[in-house]
Order: C-alpha cells, then structure tokens, then sequence
C-alpha cells in the first residue's frame, strides 16, 4: 500500500521515541521510503544510528549540517507524501503551532505542503493544559491530522490518557491517509460482516463459521479510498473487542487480539441477529450509494426460541431404527434481506451480493444476480483451498449483467479492491 510513498518521520525528546524505531521499521517494510528527523533531546532516548539502520538514510538534526541534499529542508519538503511526528511532545506541538522553526525537523514540517500527522505523547496534565489543548486545536483547524493518545501506563507511573499509541495504528492511519487514491469520495457505502446468532435459549445459538474478515477488508480497503463506510457486523471476536479492531485494520488474524485503530471513515454497527441485521440494513441503506451484503446470513432461525435455558429433559426424542435418539428442531426462514435490498433499490444504487457454493458455482450465482435484482454477484467455492471462511486469502469470480470475471487468488484487502472497482466501475490499481 505504501510502495512509491515518501514518509517523513518526526521524532521529538519523549520516553515513547523507541516506539518511533518500531514504525520507522513498519514504514520500511511497507514499501515507504523513510526519512528521519530527530530533535537534539529525542537523541537522548534513541540514537540516531538506530534509525539509520532502520530507514538506511542519514538522521539530519540541525538545518546546517552537510547532507545528500543541498538544501534538505526544501528538498525533502518536496519529496514528502506525507510527515508525521510522532512521538509529538509538548514543546513540538507549541512550535509548531507558532510556526517557529528552529532545527530540521520543524523548519522541515513548516515547508511541507503534504499532509501531516501528529501523534502526541506526553504527561497527562501536559496533555490537558488549556496551552496544549489550544495549540493542538490549532493545528487541527489547520488541517492536520491528530491522532489522539492512548490511556495507560505513563513513564511516571500512573495510568492515564497521553500515551503514545502502537506502531501498527500509526502505521494503518497512514496507510489510510496516503495509502490509496480517494477515488470513492463522497460516496456512502453499506456494507455487512461476520456472521449472525439465531437464539436457541439465552444460552445456546446457532451460528456458522463466518471469521468476517472478507467484509472488514471491505469495510477498511473504502474507507482507504475516502468513502464514508458504515460497517453492519455480526459477532467476529474471538477473545476481546481487539478482534474486530485487528480484522479491520490488518494487523491480526483474530487468534491473538490486539487494540488498534478503527480507520477513519468506518461508523460500526454491531448486530448479534438476522433479525437485528435486517433492520439495520433497511435503516442505513437510505441515501447509500453502494450495499455489499458480505455477511453470512442465518438463512433459518429457532421458531421457538425459549426464554429460559432449556434442560435436556425438556426435549422430546424420537428413536430411529438403529435405536439411537433423535431430536427435532423446529425451524423458521429469516428475511431474505439482499431480496429486500432488491426490491427496494434506490435509483442509482449499486447492490453487490455474496454467493458461496460448493457446485455450480457460475450458474447458481447467476441465478442469484437475477432473482434477488443485484448489480454484482461475489461468487467463491467453499471446497476450493485458499478460499472461504476464516482464510486470509480468496478466490472469486465477479458476476454482473454483462458476463464473468474470475479473479486468481488474492488476499481479501486486494479482493476487496477488486470488489469496489467491480461495483463502481473503476478501472486501475489503488
């Protein structure tokens, strides 16, 4: 996502300037091209030969001293895609909101005309003071981008908000601002994830193996792309909220959680439910320009949920032939909500279905493009290794009125590109 792209990396005097080293490091093997500028008291955290190693260019501190360039401000001012300092002490933030420009790194910042990200680190009450707020308020008005402290361990030992946040959330709000063309500005796109729970008793559900994460990649590769994305989820955590967070943002698969960033441009909607996903949908279509229904929909749920945990002695065997006790489950259909979506398309509005078969796989998704009036049908075969649930790769054709388009196998970010580009048309890479 980041290859061809020139970051500039702003490393004030803070404790959290080793977690700089960590991005610097993701940049790099993410395809950027990194240059590092480093205060004279970030030095004192981090040696500028650390960074050096990491980027594989020379740490320049002071606006005078010799380098590849012949007036390195200027020219890496004009090299940059985007600046980020992080960490951004107090004292940075205060410059740069002057527009004092003392050293390298903020004459270099004030020559920027890319798009800038600040990521501040500091005490709590430094945070807070009315000069920080104001200051940082300023920038913001500005139109630069402020990528709020975490709450937790501080240097001094409290717990509280001012805390650097991870590298990978850095690295996944700079992939999203810099990452892609914003070519779906504009544009509202619906899109549903993840599985749904159909309630046996408050206990029990039936569900299936949906892992979500071809519909977070959905949900992350537009909102990279500038759309205002609204992201209908079933229940795809594992082991803490992180979960769905790291689907999102790419930076787990689910198995070991980890607390990140939901990109900008993502509003989350969380449905348990076909029921709560039916009623979602209908509300949020309104005014949307795109639907892609991505979720596993329960296709039947228990017509007689219980109200209390149900005991095995209130179920009712029958025995088969062999013997062997058998129990019935009585079943209802749920809304066939991409059939709604159907029938109620707004003009203009582009309906993307998902098919997954296990045979005739053209012919039954066809079926499906026609009957339920979609624009675009994502087809997969569940038998086919690398796709269906839970992988972190897929295998599709695109189906639309005008024939088939079979795709290799892709990671479901580069799926879901293809998907959107499919849905609107779009000829290129991003």
């Amino acid at each position: 996502m980041l290859n061809g792209k020139t970051v500039i990396l702003g490393v004030s005097g803070g404790i959290a300037a080793y977690k700089a080293a960590a991005l610097c490091s993701a940049l790099k093997q993410g395809g950027a091209d990194v240059y590092v500028l480093m205060t004279e008291h970030a030095k004192e955290f981090v040696g500028a030969a650390t960074f050096e190693a990491l980027s594989g260019h020379r740490v320049i501190t002071d606006t005078f001293e010799s380098s590849e360039f012949l007036i390195p401000h200027i020219r890496l001012a004009h090299l940059a895609d985007l600046f980020v300092a992080a960490p951004a002490t107090a004292n940075l933030i205060a410059k740069l909101a002057c527009g004092i420009a003392d050293d390298m790194l903020t004459s270099t910042f004030l020559a920027c005309t890319c798009p800038k990200l600040i990521v501040p680190a500091m005490n709590v009450n430094m945070y807070d003071n009315p000069a920080t707020v104001d200051n940082l308020a300023l920038l913001k008005k500005r139109g630069i981008t402020l990528l709020e402290p975490d709450t937790g361990h501080l240097a001094e030992g409290l717990s509280a908000k001012g805390k650097m946040p991870e590298p990978s959330v850095i690295y996944r709000q700079i992939e999203y601002m810099i990452g892609c063309k914003k070519d779906l500005s504009g544009k509202k796109i619906v899109i549903t994830a993840g599985p749904t729970e159909e309630a046996l008793d408050p206990v029990r559900f039936l569900t299936n193996h949906s892992s979500g994460k071809m519909g977070y990649a959905l949900a992350k590769a537009a909102a990279q792309r500038g759309a205002c994305v609204v992201l209908i989820s079933g229940h795809v955590q594992e082991a803490g909220d992180g979960v769905e967070n790291a689907l999102l943002c790419g930076t787990g698969t689910g198995s070991s959680p980890e607390a990140v960033l939901m990109p900008a441009g993502v509003r989350r909607v969380r449905i348990r439910s076909a029921v709560q996903l039916a009623e979602a949908v209908k509300a949020e279509s309104r005014g949307a320009d795109c639907v892609i229904m991505a979720a596993a929909v329960a296709d039947f749920t228990p017509a007689y949920p219980a109200d209390e945990k149900l005991k095995k002695t209130q179920m009712q065997p029958e025995t088969d032939e062999s013997g062997q006790e058998i129990y019935t489950l009585r079943l209802k259909r749920t809304e066939d909500v991409l059939s709604w979506l159907g029938a109620h398309k707004e003009p203009g509005q582009v309906l993307v279905g998902f098919s997954m078969e296990t045979r005739d796989l053209v012919e039954n998704s066809r079926k499906k493009l026609r009957e339920k009036h979609a624009d675009l049908i994502v087809a997969n075969n569940l038998k086919e290794p690398g796709a269906g649930f839970g992988t972190d790769t897929n295998i599709v054709t695109l189906i639309d009125q005008n024939g088939e388009k079979g795709l290799p196998i892709l990671s479901k970010e580069e799926t879901a590109h293809c998907v959107l580009d499919a849905a609107f048309g779009i000829n290129g890479e991003n």
